[in-house]
């Protein structure tokens, strides 16, 4: 089976616009996803230097983020480039063009306890707009307590203050310039969740502002994931008096505020 043959479900669209997340059944074939094992794996073994350890050091497991690696790994390029990704974007976005991002490894490991705290991703970015999309790709299979959670609706336009996951501090935007998270977990009623137990080749979509959070994961099972970042037309760079994450070396030199992402970081894909 061929990229080609994946077929976007009817329904995909509308519920990505209306809930900012939604599942995508096997948007890689299985060859696609032993490629991308492959490219985790050397990842791994080739970390960057924006990797980090995301977990404790009194963790039992390890989780391993990595950003941005797709211009060195040919498993991840062709995972953005030569799958169904771009077009898949392209849709779900409502966007006439789609541009890569970056990508990101995360990788918990067997056992971790780490929870990954309630947030959205876009405040953390150095960019503005309401056309794009994250895919979240996991490897392994991904039980229900450890798969990703969504707040539906969420993306409609809030920005919620960044924190550091460790230990809560504002380290972007200053304190008060933006709303504080609310109590998600004790309000079900208001604040409904999506999750969705998952499968290798299997894909989580969500908008960049949709909160997310997830759990940790069992001694018996690794998660190795990587999430595809996309931007659409509206994109533009919005620079930041902090560091980003992850950040852009030079970027800011090369592109004013406000300029469309025109730069041979983020290319435009056909």
């Amino acid at each position: 089976m061929t990229h080609q043959a994946f077929q976007l479900p009817a329904h995909a669209v509308a519920d990505y616009q209306r809930d900012g997340a939604v599942v995508l059944r096997s948007l890689l074939n299985p060859a696609q996803v032993e490629r991308l094992q492959q490219g985790i794996e050397h990842n791994l073994a080739h970390l960057s230097a924006l990797a980090q350890v995301a977990s404790r050091g009194d963790d039992p497991g390890l989780f391993t983020e990595d950003f941005c690696t797709w211009q060195s790994n040919p498993a991840y390029e062709a995972t953005l480039r030569d799958t169904a990704l771009p077009a898949v974007a392209r849709a779900l976005m409502q966007s006439q063009g789609v541009r890569i991002y970056h990508d990101h490894l995360l990788v918990k490991e067997a056992g971790t306890r780490q929870p990954t705290p309630w947030h959205q991703d876009q405040p953390y970015y150095n960019v503005s707009g309401r056309q794009n999309v994250s895919f979240w790709i996991p490897v392994d299979p991904v039980a229900l307590e450890s798969t990703l959670r969504f707040v539906a609706g969420s993306h409609a336009g809030t920005w919620y203050m960044p924190r550091t996951f460790r230990d809560n501090q504002a380290k972007w935007f200053a304190d008060g310039t933006l709303a504080e998270l609310p109590a998600i977990d004790a309000e079900p009623a208001r604040y409904p969740q999506l999750a969705w137990a998952l499968q290798p080749g299997d894909a989580v979509a969500f908008h960049m502002l949709t909160l997310h959070a997830s759990g940790g994961v069992s001694p018996m099972q690794r998660r190795r994931v990587f999430s595809a970042r996309f931007l659409g037309d509206d994109a533009r760079h919005a620079p930041r008096p902090w560091r980003t994450s992850p950040p852009f070396a030079g970027l800011s030199e090369r592109l004013a505020d406000g300029a469309v992402l025109d730069d041979a970081l983020f290319p435009l894909l056909g």
